[in-house]
């Protein structure tokens, strides 16, 4: 199949992308190289992927590594360039990894996510509603569940509360997914990544900044005092459940009632999934695993919590194993050790 993946120098993207062309499909990924993060990562992304730049905006340039897989700079806002590259190519599957990401950067740059998240997500919709692309797959986000307290996380229970405005956009779109499905009969997966971490991953994130400091032997930030705890999820975990999801078209819930609504599916082709380890680890716990791997113990710069973190995240992922027989295992002991290993021999350690 021929299949647009946004977000490919990103983390999920980049391996999502490749994966997809390895199994023989024909992968365009789309991205706009922003620098909310280092620039470098996502370049050395792309060069992983075998492209060489440069990367001018509107350009399709093609990977030396995997001549299925080809590359354009966009934003998702820009609308007719989206509407130029729908035209230009008859896409299958489309799936949104693209996005604003990072709670704590929408508390002070809260224009990016609306142009990204919401603007640049419509433009995608109407793009596969046009174009009659058969499934779109799209990434949300474990911080939809906000404020709620009952876990594990459940994709049936309501989530009306977020607490940051990235978790309102991820939230938000949900909802205009849902409406193209109903109104357009666009099938449309939503999946709720809980705390992905690996090898090439975000410099924002935990691991990343832990390790990084830990090597420099500079304290680590460790939020509301070390009492949290993440469903830490391996990348390759992550990617398999979207592939799985992505050859699978919802079928719709002949169930389904609006006396008694379940969110987390619709009488449209539309479902929501959680892809999480299903398998908490408290904070502390985490950074042993990581100290254990680096043989050095990390000075910890105890915290408060931060405005729109939540201390606990679990995901319930029983729908995911009864449709798909499919669930995350890889362990955070394995997943630190190959992530330390890619960060030494990124950084020439």
């Amino acid at each position: 199949m021929k299949m647009l993946v946004t977000g490919t120098a990103g983390f999920i993207g980049h391996k999502l992308a490749l994966d997809l062309a390895r199994l023989g499909h024909e992968v365009i990924g789309l991205d706009n190289i922003n620098d909310y993060y280092d620039v470098g990562v996502k370049y050395g992304r792309l060069e992983h992927s075998g492209f060489s730049g440069p990367y001018d905006f509107g350009k399709l340039i093609w990977s030396k590594k995997h001549p299925s897989l080809g590359f354009v700079r966009m934003n998702l806002e820009d609308r007719r360039e989206m509407e130029k590259l729908f035209q230009e190519h008859e896409f299958h599957r489309v799936c949104n990894l693209a996005a604003q990401a990072g709670v704590r950067y929408s508390l002070t740059n809260p224009h990016s996510y609306v142009d990204s998240n919401l603007v640049g997500f419509v433009n995608l919709l109407e793009c596969c509603r046009h174009s009659k692309s058969g499934h779109f797959v799209f990434a949300s986000s474990s911080s939809v569940y906000g404020l709620n307290e009952s876990q594990p996380f459940s994709t049936h229970d309501n989530v009306d509360h977020p607490i940051s405005l990235y978790a309102a956009t991820k939230k938000s779109n949900e909802l205009m997914a849902h409406t193209y499905s109903h109104l357009y009969s666009l099938p449309c997966t939503g999946l709720r990544f809980f705390t992905v971490y690996g090898p090439w991953g975000r410099p924002d994130m935990a691991l990343f900044l832990f390790t990084k400091a830990i090597l420099e032997n500079r304290p680590i930030d460790v939020f509301n005092f070390g009492n949290m705890q993440r469903d830490f999820t391996y990348i390759d975990d992550i990617v398999e459940g979207v592939i799985r999801v992505m050859d699978r078209i919802p079928p719709g819930n002949d169930r389904w009632s609006g006396l008694n609504p379940d969110p987390s599916s619709s009488r449209a082709q539309y479902k929501i999934y959680n892809i999480g380890n299903n398998k908490p680890v408290q904070l502390m716990d985490f950074i042993l695993a990581l100290e254990k791997v680096l043989g050095k113990k990390a000075k910890k710069n105890l915290l408060p919590m931060q405005p729109g973190d939540v201390p606990s995240t679990c995901a319930d992922v029983e729908d995911l194993v009864q449709d798909f027989g499919y669930k995350p295992e890889t362990t955070v002991e394995e997943g630190i050790a190959r992530f330390v290993d890619w960060y030494k021999d990124y950084f020439k350690i």
